[in-house]
């Protein structure tokens, strides 16, 4: 199943220096991450794939390819690739639950790890089977409706409250998500969403990582999240950004990246 992917990944800094693996949210890519690899770019490899069902990155096996297992069993692999044995992660929202699901799955590949707005996914069987529900809906929506009244739809959640009062920066997010390919992020939102992936709730007091958590002031659900979560793993920090909401490093990059620098030079 591995052999199905062919990532698309860009990279900034110094190949001399620890590499720093990035990965983005739903309907993103790796190039979010561009103006937060700028500040690191003296002391890190940063490395910023686009993930299955997004950007330029090419899945050519079946739908399976796109759950979270598998995906994150094509990362290793990609990394075993490139010679990375090791590195540091940051991920966020989508990007996040995945880079959980590697720390836990593969202990000793990231030393430290940045989740940012994320989660370990759904706790009941029941609670999942009714997100499902709802993600084959925007899935259909997905494929069906004009790609630009999709994004604006999707903006329009209470979780982008704070997003949407920065007008012009979230007009060059929408025209950069256009992009997409909207019967791949319909698969990677069914196969990977959080009404499929296992629940991590159980498994967080395995994580052996060095962990940041980041929450945005403003996102009142993924604070609680944050706390709940630093409260079951071993070695975990919170750090609440002020007057931001769920897409801190969109909002709010200078602070974010000194975040990460801070804690990954540490």
């Amino acid at each position: 199943m591995a052999s199905s992917y062919k990532f698309h990944f860009t990279e900034s800094g110094n190949t001399a220096q620890p590499p720093v693996v990035f990965l983005h949210g739903f309907i993103g890519c790796g190039s979010d991450w561009s103006g937060i690899v700028t500040e690191l770019s003296n002391s890190f490899h940063s490395l910023m794939p686009d993930l299955p069902g997004h950007g330029r990155t090419i899945v050519e096996g079946s739908d399976e390819s796109y759950l979270m297992e598998y995906t994150a069993r094509g990362l290793i692999d990609w990394l075993d690739s490139i010679s990375i044995d090791k590195c540091y992660l940051v991920a966020y929202s989508m990007g996040g639950r995945l880079g959980l699901y590697l720390a836990i799955n593969y202990p000793d590949r990231f030393d430290k790890i940045v989740l940012e707005s994320s989660s370990p996914g759904l706790k009941t069987a029941e609670e999942r089977t009714a997100r499902r529900t709802h993600d084959n809906g925007i899935a259909n929506k997905l494929q069906t409706a004009p790609m630009i009244q999709f994004l604006r739809e999707w903006y329009d959640q209470p979780l982008f409250t704070s997003l949407r009062q920065q007008p012009q920066q979230l007009a060059a997010l929408l025209e950069n998500r256009s992009a997409n390919d909207r019967e791949g992020l319909a698969k990677s939102l069914q196969m990977m969403g959080t009404g499929r992936q296992p629940s991590m709730w159980p498994r967080l007091g395995e994580v052996k990582s060095d962990t940041l958590l980041i929450v945005g002031e403003k996102d009142a659900k993924f604070r609680a999240i944050a706390k709940e979560m630093a409260g079951l793993m071993p070695d975990a920090t919170i750090s609440v950004v002020a007057d931001t909401g769920h897409n801190v490093h969109f909002e709010k990059p200078d602070e974010f990246a000194a975040l990460v620098k801070r804690f990954l030079m540490r």
